[in-house]
């Protein structure tokens, strides 16, 4: 017993609170919103399951921190087959919303799992370890393709699965990964410029009429507001009219309407329903505390001398990031709507029950930066 309070000591002493502590800020006024955005319907379900997930969530980041990370990569094998099995079963047994061809969930009889968000941070795991593998030899063309075939390989199956706009998360999180792997600028010139000649043929032979139409209305929202304009024009509305700050927690015109208001509010819209009633300060606080967590994970990527381990560090960093600017750009009618959620903030608890892992993992780089930290080794 003695032994065990040492440990759990030498845990809170080591262990990365300041993490931690912005996580659970974060997720309990994501909480706050939810419950509010969901008030229209008299019951608070997203808010009890949003509330649990994140309790779950802290408790499964420090259970994911303790243990080496170093060891756990090199049971990579495991981890890829965690991430690919699930999203491989919902082609046979996925299940979606309603008028939808979206068959992204596993129905568990008492609730729904979204695999993707678990291969989100299973990919950042084995991508780190297969970069830091090969990351001396990252600029050799015969080590480098088979790191890109890794990269493709979960945006491919996303894409397939039909949740593009979850492919597109892992499209740019492997990019920011590859960013941090040394590799020479020359390979993101011939990527972008290969991006550049492929845009016009994706958009005519590979997207469909209703994914052409969300680029479309981000040029000529009110062409459409009966269609695909509808939602975003709903949403600027919204934002207009909770100006400075806001029209008040449970008081928002839009926001209080639900489907009628703002399709999506608790969900891809979350951050429109927040600026309507807590307005410019409460969007403000918003991108804070997200932004605080992205600074956070690059200042841990910075200080461990280990390769794994920055890269951990900036993929989580990278998916956090792009998610935040899509939803965002998506709610103010910047980018097309993508179906992308709000990190830590929209309803979903799959999503954030694996953000926390994710947290978990960065906490874990911090944990185990410093190998004169014994307990470590005793464990």
């Amino acid at each position: 017993m003695k032994k065990l309070f040492a440990l759990a000591a030498d845990y809170i002493r080591e262990t990365d609170k300041t993490m931690l502590f912005l996580c659970i800020i974060t997720t309990s006024y994501g909480c706050l919103a939810v419950l509010t955005t969901t008030n229209f319907t008299g019951s608070i379900r997203h808010f009890l399951v949003q509330t649990a997930s994140m309790f779950i969530g802290v408790f499964a980041a420090i259970l994911i921190s303790t243990y080496d990370y170093k060891k756990m990569l090199e049971k990579w094998y495991i981890i890829a087959a965690i991430g690919i099995v699930p999203v491989l079963l919902t082609f046979l047994i996925g299940v979606g919303p309603a008028g939808t061809d979206d068959k992204a969930w596993l129905n568990l009889g008492f609730t729904t799992f979204q695999p993707a968000e678990l291969l989100k941070i299973c990919f950042i795991c084995t991508f780190a370890y297969h970069i830091s593998v090969v990351h001396t030899k990252i600029n050799d063309i015969r080590y480098l393709l088979p790191v890109c075939l890794h990269g493709f390989l979960p945006v491919l199956l996303i894409h397939f699965q039909g949740d593009d706009g979850t492919a597109l998360i892992f499209a740019l999180t492997f990019l920011t990964m590859m960013a941090a792997s040394g590799l020479k600028a020359k390979y993101f010139l011939i990527a972008f410029a290969i991006l550049i000649i492929a845009a016009p043929l994706v958009y005519f032979f590979i997207m469909s009429g209703d994914q052409q139409n969300r680029i479309r209305t981000v040029f000529d929202i009110e062409g459409d507001l009966q269609g695909a304009g509808w939602q975003q024009w709903r949403g600027r509305i919204a934002l207009a009219g909770g100006g400075f700050f806001g029209q008040g927690l449970f008081r928002g015109n839009l926001t209080q309407m639900g489907t009628a208001g703002v399709p999506e509010g608790y969900n891809d819209f979350i951050f429109v329903c927040i600026g309507e009633e807590l307005g410019f300060l409460g969007i403000a606080v918003v991108v804070g505390l997200l932004m605080s967590i992205c600074f956070r994970c690059i200042h841990i990527a910075r200080i461990t001398g280990d390769i794994a381990g920055k890269i951990i560090c900036v993929g989580y960093f990278g998916m956090i990031a792009a998610q935040m600017i899509i939803n965002i750009g998506m709610c103010t009618s910047v980018l097309p709507v993508v179906g992308v959620t709000l990190p830590f903030f929209s309803a979903g608890g799959t999503s954030l029950i694996c953000m926390y892992l994710g947290a978990g993992l960065v906490m874990n780089v911090f944990m185990h930066r410093n190998y004169m930290i014994q307990y470590l080794h005793s464990i």
